[in-house]
């Protein structure tokens, strides 16, 4: 597993991924709910006019050339940023490629200057709850399916 690790580069998102980071999270979103119900992810459809020309960070982790894992930090208010948008395919889960993109985020709200970051996932995702513990996020709230969870820098 860390050589896997060794051969995965997290690099800021290029207008070259779109097609590959969409459909990536598209297949996350199917194998996790059943469906894809793409009126509900208009942000994917276009990420370099929904995320980076709004001051966002997104980057993708890539292997051989092939994009297997997407994270996103936007700006929540000045002084707090949100964790969106984490997949990773399938293939790759339990490697360690989520917990990169995300504590590779973690590292930019810092350098941003933020003091907190927030995540949300369903309470029932049980990994990504595990996974954002394991980063330092510490629930706060619960509602509607989702658990919320906040990381103090």
């Amino acid at each position: 597993m860390a050589d896997l690790l060794k051969a995965i580069i997290i690099r800021p998102f290029s207008p070259s991924d779109q097609t590959a980071a969409k459909t990536l999270i598209q297949t996350g979103l199917g194998e996790r709910f059943g469906f894809v119900d793409d009126t509900l992810n208009p942000d994917i459809d276009a990420i370099s006019v929904n995320y980076l020309e709004q001051g966002a960070i997104f980057i993708v982790a890539e292997r051989d050339g092939q994009v297997v894992g997407t994270g996103a930090l936007v700006q929540e208010t000045a002084v707090a940023g949100r964790i969106v948008r984490v997949s990773v395919a399938k293939k790759y889960w339990g490697m360690g490629i989520g917990r990169s993109i995300t504590e590779y985020l973690i590292e930019n709200g810092r350098a941003i200057g933020y003091e907190q970051i927030f995540v949300e996932t369903n309470e029932d995702w049980h990994d990504a709850i595990h996974l954002y513990k394991r980063c330092g996020f510490q629930p706060f709230d619960r509602r509607n399916g989702e658990i919320h969870m906040q990381l103090n820098l």
